[in-house]
């Protein structure tokens, strides 16, 4: 059964077609992926799926109550219900079905004869079979489970929605999309907002769901694995191909190559023509022959080849040859003052490494790369740089780096302390920026085009170590993919976060797990660190068939295991404990001394011979002012670990 059906439709966007003829049917387990360069109408596809968009010419039909669930990249203003509240209102139905028992319930007691009680009791009987059956499908248990695996804490269940940021707000709105098993699920880059343990659970997730899904997603692995069919803006229309997008890929390039067949054939066939015609086109003998091969010549097929589309192809250059270490990390801990981020994080980067970082979002990575850039300077600890260390940051923040007043061409060249213009230029080139393009101000650029303005930048001096910070974000699946090429040959020392699986996959040799302030070092490639992770978790326990054992029933099957990992929890637990009392009683000696030193400072001020000296008077102010600061500054790291304690005491964890 089809559940959306569009015929015949087309659109355009200021002048310029996107799609005309369009021919898409959604059945109830279609599993579709959509493709194709950044602007060519993917997103205005789902809006339209979504009834958020109108088509412009042909019609969209959509089956009698057919349920369908939007993601789309932006977000409209914020709610500010609690996260929770939020998830479970979405599910419409419940009250309605409420109403209708109080209804039952009402004429029950009203009474009539028989015939009419037998009937209300046994409506009254289904309605309630339909509320348990609701509350079975939505209840409170699954909506938690569904935001505990996209990265919420118990704490965050409570919050309002408008106290998050906006990839948190992203995660919520996900959340309650899979929490209402829409019958057409539309994802608009879904992993954009993710790290990699909740892109592996939405992975999972989506495997399991029961109804249709369209996907847009830069992260060829995770698209690959979701869909059985490519939906494709191609320089000749929208096309449809079956498989996922490996089999889409190779399906194109035997089309491509077919049609580079076809053109040349019917090319040597028309010179052919031409060349009989000239030559024979003056004897009165051939006379017939020759209007025959002009005729045939006029009725002979044109084969349009696609021009060639402008993509990502670029190098970095070769760089300097650093010491063999390139980074030393020693007892590195940072705080933003409401608690520790890193703590007594050790490592190495050693020359050519190509390491990912990778732990939920929030736990550091971010934080991590600017220390290892130097725009960030640890509250503790060193970051040293071996010899000949030259740095390259891509922040993933792009807009927060660029000055937004100067043109494409001042941001790249003005820091780049390069002379040679024409390199600059080829490296613009290079990302799609030519002629007056380079003119164009940052401010107007899309956040794609930001990108590629930060990819510029970081291709004309890219030192040799690159960091980066989820450089796939704003990039099309193309994009990302020539990203990886030219990464995969670059000469020097990479270390990069990103929740693009197919990207660290490709490109990582070592893992650097970045979870509760430390860091955890793997050998290997992300899909290694992967299976590591399942081996220690173990498999959850399923039947033969392959449902998930209850979880009652997995405890009584597994006491030993459950009793193993209590007491592994409980290890953890103390170990964290003793370290927070640790820094408590840091916190306390220090705040001792401060107070101590402040008290002999505010007894000496307050002599009437050191208003005499106004040199003494002013640095013992000084001092003062400063070691005050110092003091609020640590009373409130010592409150901050205080409530750590206490959490850690309530969750009993």
């Amino acid at each position: 059964m089809s559940l959306v059906v569009i015929e015949n439709g087309g659109l355009g966007f200021g002048g310029k077609t996107l799609f005309s003829g369009l021919s898409l049917r959604v059945g109830e387990e279609d599993r579709i992926g959509i493709v194709g360069r950044n602007g060519a109408g993917k997103s205005s596809l789902l809006r339209i799926v979504a009834s958020r968009q109108e088509l412009e010419a042909g019609t969209a039909r959509f089956a009698r109550g057919v349920r369908v669930g939007y993601l789309p990249q932006e977000l409209d203003a914020p709610d500010e219900r609690p996260v929770i509240d939020f998830v479970l209102a979405g599910v419409p139905g419940k009250e309605r079905l409420e109403q209708l028992l109080e209804v039952v319930e009402a004429e029950l007691t009203a009474g009539g004869d028989d015939d009419e009680m037998i009937a209300l009791s046994q409506k009254l009987a289904d309605l309630h079979d339909e509320i348990n059956a609701f509350e079975a499908t939505f209840s409170r248990h699954e909506a938690e489970r569904i935001l505990a695996g996209l990265g919420f804490r118990e704490a965050d269940l409570t919050r309002g929605l408008g106290q998050l940021s906006g990839g948190w707000r992203m995660r919520a709105v996900l959340a309650l999309l899979l929490f209402q098993r829409p019958d057409v699920l539309l994802l608009d880059e879904p992993t954009n907002h993710l790290d990699v343990p909740s892109v592996a659970w939405l992975a999972d997730f989506l495997r399991k769901h029961g109804g249709a899904v369209m996907l847009i997603c830069h992260d060829r692995e995770f698209l690959s694995e979701q869909v059985r069919r490519i939906v494709s803006f191609e320089w000749e229309g929208i096309r449809q191909y079956k498989g996922n997008y490996e089999d889409y890929q190779r399906a194109r390039a035997e089309e491509l190559q077919v049609l580079e067949r076809r053109a040349v054939n019917v090319a040597r066939e028309r010179e052919q023509a031409e060349r009989f015609i000239r030559r024979f086109r003056a004897k009165s003998s051939k006379a017939r022959v020759v209007q025959s091969r002009i005729k045939a010549l006029e009725k002979m097929d044109e084969v349009a080849i696609p021009e060639a589309q402008q993509t990502l192809e670029f190098a970095f250059p070769p760089c300097k040859r650093a010491g063999q270490d390139v980074i030393v990390l020693e007892h590195v801990n940072h705080d933003y003052g409401a608690g520790p981020v890193l703590t007594d994080v050790n490592g190495l980067v050693r020359r050519g490494d190509r390491i990912a970082l990778v732990g939920a979002n929030g736990n550091g990575k971010s934080t991590l790369l600017r220390i290892l850039a130097g725009s960030l300077t640890p509250t503790a600890g060193t970051c040293r740089r071996g010899h000949n260390v030259e740095i390259g940051y891509y922040a993933q923040h792009v807009a927060e780096r660029l000055d937004l007043r100067a043109s494409i061409f001042e941001e790249v060249w003005r820091d780049s302390a390069i002379k040679d213009v024409s390199r600059v230029r080829s490296a613009l080139g290079t990302m799609m920026f030519s002629g007056d393009d380079v003119d164009k101000k940052i401010g107007v650029l899309s956040g794609g085009e930001k990108a590629r303005v930060a990819l510029a930048r970081l291709l004309v001096t890219p030192g040799n170590v690159v960091l980066m910070d989820e450089p796939t974000n704003h990039l099309d699946l193309e994009s990302a993919e020539a990203l990886a090429d030219a990464l995969s040959s670059f000469e020097g020392t990479l270390v990069f976060a990103s929740h693009n699986r197919s990207f660290v996959n490709r490109l990582a040799t070592r893992i650097w797990n970045v979870d509760g302030g430390r860091v955890e070092e793997y050998p290997g490639t992300l899909a290694d660190y992967m299976d590591h992770c399942a081996r220690k978790a173990g498999d959850s326990p399923t039947r033969g068939d392959g449902a998930p054992v209850p979880a009652a029933e997995a405890r009584k099957a597994t006491p030993l295991a459950q009793r193993i990992e209590s007491r592994e929890q409980q290890k953890r637990t103390r170990s964290k404990r003793r370290d927070v009392e640790r820094r408590i009683a840091e916190h306390e000696t220090r705040i001792a001394e401060l107070e101590r030193e402040q008290a002999e400072r505010t007894d000496t001020l307050s002599r009437p011979d050191t208003y005499g000296d106004s040199a003494l008077y002013a640095r013992l102010l000084g001092e003062y002012q400063r070691d005050a600061r110092k003091l609020e500054e640590l009373l409130a790291r010592w409150e901050a670990a205080q409530a750590e304690i206490v959490e850690l005491d309530e969750s009993g964890q």
